[in-house]
């Protein structure tokens, strides 16, 4: 459904900006106020000339913008010269943040949501804001516009018929390596997005837990001035990841998996079923790799059980 577009809303005791304007080319353009509601805006994820003209006018007509960083915020809004109030909305203050922001729209106010870059709720926090807002009877509004994951998707040269999209992963290796041997089978192109920190590292566990074989695109400082797309195998990926540069933000894009090679390596199996056994009994570490490996289930329960004696043999000589 399309959303109403901005105009001049009902008077209230929201105190506005002083100037609803912003520039376009050294153009001053007056933006009228929105109409009340919460306005979920797309900003760029790194050049700041990736906004809309309808998000700028957002932006300069609300009477409220909420954002994670009010620094990052505000550079944006300095390139484009909006004046606006600034609070801060991310996942350490949420809580308390909620409930003024929903006094803000039932006092017949507008509310501007923002993330640091890209489009709010995509990692991200807003969705809890989005659902209390809806709760309480105010229109939601959101305005398309930059997405690192569809960037690096239309960059990677992969399929894009199907693609799952997972967010960060886990920043411990253990819990890491155990999402993606979740991950290997899903027949769809995967999307994550990894810390400059920690991509070697992930890189590697890709490519032992995946398959050397599976193409992959990582894709560094998407839109900015430096932006890079290495596009190859994971296994060559994974033999070059101390040359990779870890500086900026990683979008890895990572190609289906190919039908026949879906079965989980002999290794593979092992360092899954030695790392589940240490948090599983034998029982639920097996219905787990069962559904994961691809390989019959008698298999899996006699290797579960060896390595299962293998561990108690070794805590008992310690």
């Amino acid at each position: 459904m399309r959303a109403t577009p901005p105009s001049s809303a009902p008077s209230s005791d929201v105190p506005a900006p002083d100037a609803r304007t912003f520039l376009i080319a050294g153009q001053r353009l007056n933006a009228p106020r929105v109409v009340p509601g919460l306005y979920l805006v797309a900003t760029p994820i790194g050049h700041l000339g990736d906004i809309t003209l309808r998000a700028l006018e957002t932006l300069a007509g609300a009477d409220l913008i909420a954002c994670e960083d009010t620094r990052i915020t505000h550079r944006l809004l300095e390139r484009y010269g909006i004046s606006a109030r600034l609070k801060p909305y991310h996942e350490h203050n949420a809580a308390q943040a909620r409930p003024k922001l929903l006094e803000t729209l039932d006092r017949g106010g507008s509310v501007a949501l923002v993330s640091d870059a890209g489009t709010p709720l995509i990692s991200d926090p807003g969705f809890k804001l989005v659902r209390d807002v809806y709760a309480a009877g105010h229109q939601v509004i959101s305005l398309p516009g930059p997405s690192a994951v569809l960037v690096a998707l239309s960059l990677a040269g992969l399929p894009t018929d199907r693609f799952f999209f997972d967010g960060f992963l886990p920043s411990k290796q253990g819990a890491r390596r155990t999402r993606l041997a979740e991950l290997a089978a899903i027949d769809a192109t995967l999307v994550l997005f990894e810390a400059g920190s920690r991509i070697q590292n992930t890189v590697r566990d890709l490519a032992e837990l995946l398959g050397a074989a599976r193409e992959a695109a990582i894709c560094r400082e998407l839109t900015k001035l430096h932006q890079e797309v290495r596009r190859a195998p994971l296994g060559d990926l994974a033999a070059h990841a101390d040359t990779m540069e870890t500086r900026g933000e990683f979008v890895v894009v990572i190609a289906p998996p190919d039908p026949a090679a879906q079965m989980m390596s002999d290794d593979a199996l092992d360092r899954w079923l030695t790392e589940a056994l240490t948090r599983h009994s034998v029982k639920d570490a097996v219905a787990q790799a069962v559904e994961l490996s691809g390989r019959h289930r008698r298999e899996i329960y006699s290797r579960a059980l060896e390595l299962a004696r293998r561990r108690e043999a070794d805590d008992g000589e310690h």
